[in-house]
C-alpha cells in the first residue's frame, strides 16, 4: 500500500544564519503534500540531509528566497546531481532576478550538455502554483530583494519569513497563517544597531500580530543562546516556540490541541 503523505509537512534541513555549524547546514526546508515536494532554499550543505528525505530527483521544484550565498548556493550543486547523478530533463526553479544573475555566473557549461534547471523570475507580486501548493510572496526589508514566502495546500498554510529587517511585518502574507518559521537572527540588546534582521523578540511580536497559530525560530547566528532566543520569542508571541532545528517535521495538516 503506498503511503499518503500529510496535507502539508516542513522539514528542516538546515537553519544556521549566515555561515553552517558542524551540526547544522544553512537555510533550507523541505514543503511536502500529498502529491508535492518542494526545496524552499538551498543554503550550504543542504544535498546531503535533502537526500535523507527524498531522491533530489524525485523534487517538483525548488523556490529560493533570495540571492544571498547562505540561502542558494547549494543550487550549482543539484545542478551537478540533475545533470549526472540523479537526471532529471527540467527541475523548475523560481527565485529573484539577481539569483537567477548570479546562478547563471557561476554555472559551468561542458559543451552541448543541456542545463537541467528551468529558471522562472519571481517578484513580490507573484502567484504560482506548484503541485498543490499556492505560492504568494511579500519583499522583506533586507538590503537585497527578498521575498517572504506563504504556501498553501490542503486547506492548511505556511509562511517563511526569509531575511528580514524590523521594518517587514508577518502581516503582510496574510492573518492567521498556522505554521510559521520566522528568522530570529539576534537577541533584542542588539535592537536599534542597523541589524538587516530581526530580534528573537520582534519575531514573536509580528508572529503574535499576524496570528499565526505556531511558531519556530530560524536563522540565528552559530554560538546563540538557544534558550535565551526562545524566552524572548515565546515571551512576546504569547505561546510556546520551538527552535526550528535539522531533522524536525513539523507537521501542518491538523490543527494543534
Amino acid at each position: 500500500m503506498e503511503l499518503k503523505l500529510p496535507a502539508l509537512t516542513v522539514t528542516v534541513l538546515g537553519s544556521s544564519g549566515s555561515y553552517a555549524t558542524p551540526e547544522n547546514p544553512c537555510t533550507s526546508f523541505l514543503v511536502r503534500s500529498a502529491t508535492t515536494s518542494v526545496l524552499l532554499d538551498c543554503g550550504p550543505g543542504s544535498t546531503g540531509p535533502l537526500q535523507s528525505y527524498i531522491d533530489p530527483a524525485d523534487l517538483t521544484a525548488i523556490v529560493i528566497s533570495h540571492c544571498h550565498p547562505d540561502h542558494w548556493i547549494e543550487l550549482p550543486v543539484l545542478r551537478n546531481v540533475f545533470t549526472y547523478f540523479h537526471p532529471v530533463d527540467r527541475m523548475p526553479v523560481y527565485g529573484t532576478a539577481r539569483t537567477r544573475t548570479m546562478d547563471q555566473a557561476v554555472h559551468a557549461r561542458h559543451g552541448d550538455v543541456s542545463d537541467p534547471i528551468d529558471w522562472t523570475v519571481i517578484d513580490e507580486s507573484s502567484e504560482i502554483s506548484i503541485g498543490d501548493m499556492e505560492f504568494s510572496f511579500s519583499r522583506t526589508d533586507h538590503p537585497v530583494e527578498t521575498l517572504a514566502v506563504r504556501i498553501d495546500a490542503g486547506g492548511r498554510s505556511f509562511a517563511f519569513s526569509s531575511d528580514t529587517g524590523p521594518g517587514w511585518q508577518l502581516e503582510s502574507l496574510g492573518h492567521g497563517i498556522d505554521f510559521v518559521i520566522h528568522e530570529a537572527s539576534h537577541l533584542s540588546d542588539s535592537e536599534g544597531l542597523g541589524i538587516p534582521h530581526m530580534s528573537a523578540r520582534q519575531a514573536g511580536e509580528s508572529a503574535r500580530q499576524a496570528g499565526a497559530g505556531r511558531l519556530a525560530l530560524t536563522h540565528l547566528m552559530p554560538g546563540s543562546d538557544e534558550s535565551a532566543h526562545l524566552t524572548e520569542a515565546a515571551e512576546a508571541f504569547g505561546g510556546p516556540v520551538v527552535l526550528a532545528a535539522p531533522g524536525s517535521v513539523f507537521d501542518i495538516s491538523t490543527p494543534e490541541k
